[in-house]
């Protein structure tokens, strides 16, 4: 089968497509036909390994020390069951499903092998492989983040990067939750995260959320752009920052 591969860190050439061995479903596993996958910031740091400032060691020990541990990239896929191992009861040939890897990647290729109880699931009728592939990264961070940061109905949460790939994720689970949300994004995506549920919006680039006082309960920030020393006037009695995008130093 045919698979994007690298075999070194560094800029956009270092990927190539190549013939790899097409993989075979084991006991509890089914074989998918990829039909659709995504580039997110996770394939893009692996590749590169450019990592926030205080990680670069960190960075060499989860992806490969002297070069990629995981030759080929890609979290997410959208596809078609083909085949399926031993003892498989979820999933059948033909099925249409949607799953999310992680740090496993692999899904830049023709065909990816699962467990049956992954992080996959039947694709809804009402997407096409292209829509439901851009989902499960975004959503599973959003999910963990907000999880973490022990989300409760009526809690004011503040979105950082409310229209990307993570931000627009986090605004309708939050909603979801029972929060109210404000979105903080640029004049151009106004109106896109407003659709998503957005209780309120601040465009970024005329307001600086910082100003006000006491307001929020979580802080999630998917950009990186901001510090817990900026935040905490923001921030409520026992108020949290969750900085999904960050550094050490």
């Amino acid at each position: 089968m045919k698979a994007v591969v690298y075999a070194k860190y560094g800029p956009p050439g270092v990927v190539a497509v190549a013939e790899v061995p097409k993989p075979e479903p084991g006991r509890r596993e089914v074989l998918i036909r990829i039909h659709a996958t995504t580039v997110t910031t996770a394939d893009w740091r692996a590749r590169s390994l450019r990592m926030p400032a205080g990680f670069g060691v960190l960075g060499r020990l989860v992806f490969g020390i002297f070069g990629p541990r995981k030759p080929i990239l890609g979290t997410e896929l959208a596809g078609e069951v083909e085949a399926v191992g031993d003892g498989v009861t979820r999933f059948g040939p033909g099925d249409q499903v949607v799953a999310f890897t992680g740090a496993r990647y692999g899904c830049h290729a023709e065909y990816r092998t699962m467990a049956e109880d992954a992080l996959i699931v039947k694709k809804p009728a009402n997407l096409s492989f292209e829509e439901a592939a851009s989902l499960p990264f975004g959503a599973a961070h959003a999910l963990s983040f907000l999880r973490k940061a022990d989300i409760q109905r009526g809690d004011q949460v503040l979105v950082l990067g409310a229209s990307g790939n993570i931000g627009t994720a986090a605004v309708q689970l939050a909603r979801h939750f029972g929060a109210e949300v404000t979105a903080v994004c640029s004049t151009a995506n106004l109106e896109l995260v407003r659709s998503l549920g957005a209780d309120r919006v601040i465009d970024y680039t005329k307001t600086d959320f910082a100003q006000e006082r006491d307001r929020y309960d979580i802080i999630l920030d998917t950009t990186g752009t901001t510090t817990m020393m900026r935040c905490e006037p923001s921030l409520r009695q026992h108020g949290r920052l969750v900085a999904i995008q960050g550094s050490l130093v």
